[in-house]
């Protein structure tokens, strides 16, 4: 494909790749050819089917689960661009694996998503495009330009039609969150509610008290991941304790690893709605949970930056 200057192609390794085929329909081109493998010892096999030489590479990897598979198809793939003579080699990565892990929590704790930065930055890429990362702050482990595109508008254009102004409220199902959910009240002028509780361990928290007026309203939580659903589902049963009418819950990336599917399937939520950053595998594919498309955001980022135009636009 040709913008009006040098040449663009995309590529994307065994993550995502009905993402990465969305975001080509969206820019009107198809992927560019590659085969993403492993050898019979486990290792894997990257064979770039055509020239990359002066050419601006996108390469779209979400490090989702598989997570350490996906982060090394990532860096195999730059790898191989660099050594082609890539022009420049942008790193599309909807999802961010290791982002939870950001600081030291206690003493000897790696931190492990400004290793995998150095990893991505020394394996050639020139710049990484993001959406929702766990902290905003992870944008400084980079040496390189990061665009951090936001999935709450998505998800909001999707309440927009249902949300009444009377009865709704959006909630945060956690301190932390607050600022997110006030984000995404304000996009549909909304009040918002806060769940206050203490996490115990790793994975496993216990709901203490709901902040706001909730009583009779319908509840839309809204998170960035949601992985186990343990707390998620706790919030919503304590929202019904507290006389919610019905709950909604919405995030970014549906990660839903362990028990989560159970837990959602047999919890107080209504619907999830969740963004495809992270593919659903079929066994997650439940009447529960609905799918919206951030292809489009990302083609829309992939566009600017190609064309070295501003893109402080789609951050809002």
């Amino acid at each position: 494909m040709n913008l009006g200057g040098k040449d663009i192609k995309i590529f994307t390794g065994n993550a995502n790749k009905a993402l990465a085929e969305k975001i080509c329909k969206e820019l009107n081109t198809t992927l560019g050819l590659s085969e993403v493998g492993t050898f019979s010892d486990g290792e894997i096999s990257v064979n770039i089917g055509e020239t990359v030489r002066g050419v601006d590479v996108f390469v779209i990897q979400p490090t989702c689960p598989p997570t350490n598979d996906n982060i090394m198809e990532l860096l195999i793939m730059m790898d191989a661009f660099k050594r082609a003579s890539a022009g420049r080699i942008n790193a599309v990565i909807p999802y961010y694996g290791y982002a939870r892990q950001d600081r030291k929590a206690k003493s000897r704790d790696p931190i492990t998503s400004k290793l995998v930065a150095d990893l991505l930055t020394t394996a050639g890429a020139d710049r990484v495009v993001s959406m929702d990362l766990h902290a905003a702050q992870l944008q400084g482990y980079f040496d390189i330009p990061v665009d951090h595109l936001l999935g709450g508008q998505i998800l909001a254009d999707y309440f927009k039609a249902s949300a009444g102004s009377s009865d709704t409220v959006i909630v945060s199902p956690d301190v932390g969150g607050v600022q997110r959910a006030r984000n995404f009240a304000s996009m549909l002028d909304l009040p918002i509610a806060i769940i206050e509780k203490r996490r115990q361990k790793a994975n496993e928290s216990e709901v203490m008290n709901v902040i706001g007026d909730i009583e009779g309203k319908h509840a839309i939580m809204v998170d960035d991941i949601i992985d186990t659903a343990g707390s998620m589902t706790k919030a919503a049963a304590a929202l019904k304790d507290f006389g919610a009418k019905s709950v909604t819950a919405c995030c970014t990336h549906a990660v839903l690893s362990g028990p989560a599917i159970e837990r959602i399937q047999n919890s107080a939520i209504e619907k999830l709605v969740v963004t495809d950053t992270i593919p659903l595998t079929k066994e997650k594919q439940i009447d529960k949970i609905e799918v919206v498309s951030v292809a489009p955001l990302f083609a829309k980022a992939i566009t600017r930056v190609y064309k070295n135009e501003s893109i402080s636009s789609l951050f809002n």
